[in-house]
């Protein structure tokens, strides 16, 4: 490698640890309660966008959340545009304004926090690509638009670089619609 990748590769890795802290957010308002909104059942939309932005995938999401006290469960489905159907259920656990959680495609424990209207959550994913398991660090960021409405931004990395962008759209206004 010629020293100007080098240095180029060392600036680009700097760069994307620099970023907001959560705490940024702290008299922003409405107030992000997950308890309550990811309470029932929502829809949500997304698209998966590659290092170069390129939207490779599609997908819409059934979500159903249900709380007893400081305990939660999350059931997601999602509907990919390629016809793929996948299916992921969180076990949450509220401290305060912190959050854990395991899921089965999640290695170890994601940890979170709601400060003002944002929700920052960090976590491991396991992903299966043309049949090769791999292993992703994804930084969700929540902000809660309205009562019925958060959007979403997750950066996913590999070895400390983006590989991509995930962005989300969830909406619980009534009439809940569903992805068929």
């Amino acid at each position: 490698m010629n020293m100007k990748a080098l240095l180029i590769c060392i600036l680009a890795m700097t760069l994307s640890s620099c970023g907001t802290h959560i705490k940024e957010y702290e008299n922003a308002l409405p107030q992000l309660n997950l308890t309550e909104y990811f309470d029932g059942p929502m829809t949500a939309w997304g698209i998966v966008q590659d290092y170069n932005q390129k939207v490779t995938r599609r997908f819409c999401v059934e979500l159903l959340g249900s709380w007893h006290e400081n305990q939660g469960e999350l059931k997601e489905k999602f509907y990919f545009n390629d016809g793929e159907v996948s299916y992921r259920t969180w076990q949450l656990t509220r401290k305060g304004n912190s959050y854990r959680g395991t899921a089965e495609d999640v290695t170890g424990v994601a940890n979170g926090m709601t400060v003002g209207f944002a929700f920052q959550w960090q976590y491991n994913l396991q992903l299966s690509i043309d049949g090769h398991e791999f292993e992703f660090f994804l930084d969700d960021w929540m902000y809660q638009i309205d009562p019925y409405r958060v959007f979403n931004r997750t950066v996913m990395k590999k070895f400390g670089i983006e590989v991509a962008e995930i962005t989300i759209f969830f909406d619980k206004q009534k009439p809940i619609r569903t992805c068929k």
